[in-house]
């Protein structure tokens, strides 16, 4: 019966694993979707080799700082358990991925191609699992100092604010030290549209991070046994909340559509396991609702060029989710119970901070010293030729 409970958890958590991981490719091809064409390529090459870096800096680094767990041993001492603890890496690498996959995003069609993998590597080594290992591990005694002072310790079952707030806000710090795309906004205050490439590619990926989300949230469970259909049916009317909250905010656009039910998922993570479908379903159209009313803030009256609006997106809807399991969580408004809204403010204020001193050193650091940003000459040919040397599409008359 013990292996048969080792080998059901480690299938189950494997399952989760792979459904997150398909989730990349819908960071793919929703980038791929709203840069334009001569940037296209570079969005398909930087998000899997940026996959490749996080798994390496992860599995050596990443992982011990945030669980005190090393994998240098022999394959006899990692197969205990039917290797549970592999797999358990492996789910929370597609995690840890998922912030320099968000980053990629806000920094797209300007950034340079390796300084970013640096940057990619120590975020994920360092950064990323310092707030992890706070949140979901407990170091350094924060959780305990919350549930001493508040009740109950931060609340985050499934990354709002680990995953999402984080890499949202150390976006913003990205984008703001590289500045605006070459030609974005013009002399006398006028805007520039850069438009999406291909509606239909942003939609696909829209639809590939919404099902793979099942897994994001539902496996957070981590061992078969705490599976909870609540979360499932939380996330279900979370992105039903986000998609309509967008539609109506976003006056029928097509590109607010699609990011609406990301903006109710990302919202409703830190909170599934104990909100009321109901409950979910508010906090996903308040999502919906601020990313669309943040993207044109950003875009059109401040003047920042977050391309995929990664920021609202994940930066504040994440923090809005740690924020809303600490409301509709309570009893008084049908959840379960069990948590503080004083803990979620202080543990949501934490990764922020967190994203911006990590960010504004490692993204500062290569800025004053390597370059973060292309020639205006490489951004005006395109990422695609200039780093890749090889188009979306030939020229035509080619083919």
């Amino acid at each position: 019966m013990n292996n048969l409970q080792s080998s059901s958890n480690v299938f189950f958590l494997l399952m989760g694993a792979i459904l997150v991981f398909a989730m990349h490719a819908g960071f793919a091809f929703l980038e791929l979707g709203t840069v334009r064409q001569k940037n296209q390529i570079n969005a398909l090459v930087k998000l899997l080799v940026d996959f490749s870096i996080s798994t390496i800096a992860y599995f050596f680094i990443g992982y011990r700082i945030a669980y005190g767990i090393n994998f240098l041993h022999a394959a006899t001492t990692l197969n205990l358990d039917n290797g549970y603890a592999l797999v358990r890496f492996f789910f929370l690498l597609t995690f840890a991925a998922a912030v320099p996959a968000i980053i990629s995003g806000g920094i797209a069609e300007r950034a340079r191609f390796y300084p970013q993998l640096i940057a990619t590597g120590v975020l994920v080594a360092l950064v990323y699992p310092f707030f992890e290992g706070i949140a979901w591990h407990g170091n350094l005694g924060v959780q305990r100092f919350l549930e001493r002072h508040f009740g109950h310790p931060f609340h985050d079952f499934a990354g709002s604010v680990v995953v999402h707030a984080m890499g949202g806000w150390i976006a913003l710090v990205a984008i703001l030290l590289l500045g605006p795309r070459r030609g974005r906004y013009l002399h006398g205050g006028r805007i520039a549209a850069h438009p999406p490439s291909s509606i239909p590619f942003l939609a696909l990926g829209s639809w590939v991070l919404t099902i793979g989300w099942f897994g994001f949230n539902v496996m957070s469970a981590q061992h078969i046994r705490d599976i909870s259909g609540l979360v499932a049916i939380n996330s279900l009317m979370a992105l039903v909340g986000g998609t309509l909250g967008a539609l109506f905010m976003g006056r029928n656009d097509p590109g607010f559509v699609y990011n609406g039910p990301l903006a109710g998922l990302v919202a409703i993570c830190a909170g599934s396991d104990i909100m009321s479908p109901v409950a979910a379903l508010i906090t996903g159209a308040i999502a919906g609702v601020l990313f669309v009313w943040l993207f044109s803030l950003v875009q059109n009256r401040w003047k920042i060029d977050d391309v995929l609006g990664v920021w609202p997106l994940h930066g504040v809807c994440g923090a809005w989710g740690g924020i809303a399991a600490g409301i509709f969580g309570l009893r008084v408004f049908g959840g379960m119970g069990g948590v503080s809204f004083l803990s979620q403010l202080v543990g949501t204020g934490l990764g922020i901070l967190t994203a911006l001193v990590g960010g504004g050193l490692v993204y500062g650091a290569l800025k004053a010293t390597i370059g973060i940003r292309l020639t205006p000459e490489q951004e005006d040919e395109g990422a695609d030729l200039s780093i890749h040397k090889i188009r979306a599409t030939p020229p035509e008359g080619m083919g």
